[in-house]
């Protein structure tokens, strides 16, 4: 298996490669040469596989350059029940009207960003050893990603975390998730802005190939393909825990701010997987949304990005949604070259004549959340079922209540643990959500974090400083 880069100026590259090098030279995203394919009857032969067999089956179809032993050895140790809350990792529980709940946030984090963290932790550690060098990682969250990278790779051999978060913009419990860690490869970088300003200086500094080649950076948020390939994992896991036969559909519902979770359904699509409708749900910051409606892309601002209370979703520019337009445009990397220089000149984009593709072909179907919406969906939820379920979990359930047909399992993607939230908890129940137990003193944990000005040459310094080279 080799990669390419969306834009066409990368030469076939490894996964090894590709994992350490994070953004593609030319500025674009790795994606496989060709996606495998998998019959109906391998995906037969999976049912009743534990998720760490699972995933090694699924993930050694991506990854051909490391030893088939080692590989499982890694997926074997990412993927058990010291490491997540349920023998499962991933249960499957039903709610009302048709819908179940993929339950992604047993991780140590107590959310879904852990399912591919833990095994990016693992692989991380075992190339880098290989190769006998270091690396510095360099992401933005908006806030979960950060957590679970932190938990998966503090302490590390060969690894350093820089992980930028907007400040004020998390949740109490997310900040003190991240914050908390006391470990000296970690290093929390509060910038005064938006997750979308953040997400810009990752991709500038990236971009910067003298600088990134000299300080060894690289990406562990979903532009790393690694984290695309582990989440594809959990789209076979669901499909299935709800099937007992070949050939049935299944539709999935997955809130999403940067278009990674629902890409790797996407690619699960495109292997062969028999899914009927890819619900995408996002909150106010509805971009993404309006393109799966309109075909028209159109990011926002920053001053027009609202903070929200599903806040994991504050997005305006996802950055994964390239992968798919590179598949929606036929693979051709020069029209996305194009696409990209008219967003950067005019601010969108229009492919409205392929909405018929984007609906028909793909599956992909959309919606809005407010925040009335999520109190209410909430409430309604925890009233029929007893399942508590966090903000954006909610933006999930009632987007995807739209698009339930008779006789398809509709999967609503867990995103964390409702606990993380427990302000709007409050708000829709009347009493907040309780930490897990061990987690219970978190928020007063003494906190170690950096504040700086939202600007390239604040972090620029700031990493030139404390990088390990």
């Amino acid at each position: 298996m080799k990669y390419i880069s969306t834009r066409g100026g990368m030469s076939p590259q490894g996964f090894s490669d590709i994992l350490l090098e994070g953004l593609a030279p030319d500025g674009g995203l790795a994606l496989p040469e060709t996606l495998p394919q998998i019959s109906p009857a391998t995906l037969e032969s999976w049912r009743g596989l534990p998720y760490a067999e699972l995933a090694f089956e699924v993930l050694s179809l991506f990854v051909t350059d490391i030893p088939a032993d080692e590989l499982r050895r890694m997926t074997r140790a990412a993927y058990n029940d010291q490491v997540f809350n349920s023998e499962d990792i991933v249960p499957l529980r039903p709610l009302d009207g048709g819908l179940s709940l993929l339950g992604l946030s047993e991780g140590p984090t107590l959310a879904f960003k852990d399912l591919a963290m833990q095994f990016l932790g693992q692989v991380f550690e075992y190339v880098l050893t290989q190769r006998d060098t270091t690396l510095n990682i360099l992401g933005a969250t908006s806030g979960d990603t950060g957590s679970a990278a932190e938990y998966a790779l503090r302490g590390k051999h060969g690894v350093h975390v820089f992980m930028l978060s907007p400040h004020g913009r998390m949740s109490a419990f997310q900040r003190a998730q991240m914050y908390s860690l006391q470990d000296e490869n970690i290093h929390n970088l509060a910038l005064r802005g938006v997750f979308d300003e953040c997400q810009d200086i990752v991709k500038a500094l990236s971009g910067d190939i003298d600088f990134k080649t000299r300080y060894k950076l690289g990406a562990v948020n979903s532009i790393n393909w690694a984290r695309i390939a582990a989440q594809v994992v959990y789209y076979f896991h669901g499909w299935l825990k709800a099937t007992t036969g070949p050939s049935q559909t299944v539709s999935f519902a997955v809130p999403s701010g940067n278009f990674g979770n629902i890409l790797s359904g996407h690619i699960a699509r495109r292997m062969g997987l028999p899914i009927a409708k890819l619900v995408l749900a996002t909150n106010e910051n509805n971009v993404l949304e309006e393109f799966f409606r309109t075909g028209v892309y159109r990011p926002r601002t920053a001053a027009q990005t609202y903070a929200t209370s599903s806040p994991s979703m504050d997005i305006s520019r996802a950055s994964n949604f390239e992968r798919f337009i590179f598949e929606l445009v036929d693979r051709n990397a020069a029209q996305v070259r194009e696409l990209w220089a008219q967003l950067a000149s005019q601010g969108f984009f229009d492919l409205s004549h392929r909405l018929s593709d984007i609906q028909g072909k793909y599956g992909f179907a959309a919606g809005v959340s407010s925040h009335a919406d999520r109190i209410a969906t909430i409430k309604s939820v925890y009233d029929a079922t007893g399942v508590l379920i966090d903000p954006h979990t909610a933006d999930g359930v009632k987007v995807a209540r739209e698009f339930v047909e008779p006789g398809v399992p509709m999967l609503v993607l867990e995103t964390a643990l409702p606990a993380k939230f427990s302000e709007t908890i409050e708000e829709a129940l009347g009493h907040p959500a309780a930490p897990p137990a061990a987690l219970a003193n978190l928020e007063s944990l003494p906190q170690r974090v950096d504040v700086l000005d939202c600007t390239l040459e604040s972090v620029r310094e700031y990493l030139v400083k404390h990088a390990a080279v």
